[in-house]
């Protein structure tokens, strides 16, 4: 079975008090992401990422590149 993808989607841009512009995702929540094992907890934690982002504000390209990452790897994406 495939594993959620990380929601990085290679911006990288840390300028929203430590948030990258795109995922929202600090340097730490990248590395925690990196290190969960079962899939309810990755897409979990995709789905926290959403709801931080509708907070933070959305980097509009963010959820169709997102989207298409899922599909490549075979996965219906989260939230």
């Amino acid at each position: 079975m495939t594993k959620t993808p990380s929601p990085c989607i290679d911006v990288c841009k840390y300028r929203r008090k430590g948030h990258c512009i795109a995922c929202s995702m600090t340097k730490p929540q990248k590395k925690l992401f990196k290190s969960i094992k079962k899939d309810d907890h990755r897409r979990a934690f995709v789905e926290m990422l959403v709801a931080q982002m509708e907070v933070m504000g959305k980097y509009s390209h963010w959820r169709p590149r997102y989207e298409r990452k899922c599909r490549k790897k075979g996965v219906k994406p989260p939230a």
